[in-house]
C-alpha cells in the first residue's frame, strides 16, 4: 500500500469516526464558520485552564476533508497553549492530512484552522497566502 493510500485511509477513518465530536456545556472559547463555496460548517468549543486547552469538541457538517481535518486538529491541540494555537499555520494542517490537496479543496481542509483562529484571536483568516506573511526573520 502506497503512503498516500495510507493517509487517505486515515482521513476516511477520521471522517467516519471523528475524535472529540460534540459540544462542551460551558466552553471558554466558541467559534463557528462556514465555507460558502461548498457549505461545509465547523463549530469548535475549547475549555482552557491555566492557559492550556484541557478539553476540545467540534461539530459540523461537510466533506470528508473538512470533517477529518477538524477531528485531527482537535487531537493535535489538546494540551496546547493559546500561543501554540495561534502559531498553527495552513502548512501544519496540510502536513497532518498527509496528502496533496488541490486548490479547490484547500478551503475545506483549512476551515477548522480558520475557526480555531477566530476563537482564539489567531492570524489565519482563510487565505492560503497568510502562511507566508509575518514570518519572523
Amino acid at each position: 500500500m502506497a503512503m498516500e493510500d495510507i493517509y487517505r485511509q486515515y482521513i476516511l477513518e477520521h471522517y467516519r469516526d471523528p475524535r472529540n465530536h460534540g459540544h462542551l456545556d460551558h466552553p471558554d472559547f466558541h467559534a463557528a464558520d462556514t465555507n460558502p463555496l461548498c457549505g461545509d460548517r465547523i463549530e469548535l468549543d475549547l475549555q482552557v485552564t491555566d492557559g492550556r486547552v484541557t478539553d476540545v469538541r467540534f461539530s459540523g457538517r461537510g466533506c470528508a476533508i473538512s470533517q477529518a481535518a477538524a477531528s485531527m486538529l482537535t487531537e493535535r491541540i489538546e494540551g496546547a497553549t493559546l500561543d501554540e494555537l495561534r502559531a498553527l499555520r495552513p502548512a501544519d494542517i496540510m502536513e497532518m492530512l498527509g496528502v496533496e490537496i488541490g486548490p479547490a479543496r484547500q478551503r475545506c481542509a483549512l476551515l477548522s484552522l480558520r475557526v480555531l483562529h477566530q476563537g482564539v484571536g489567531g492570524p489565519y483568516t482563510g487565505r492560503w497566502s497568510d502562511e507566508d506573511e509575518d514570518e519572523e526573520s
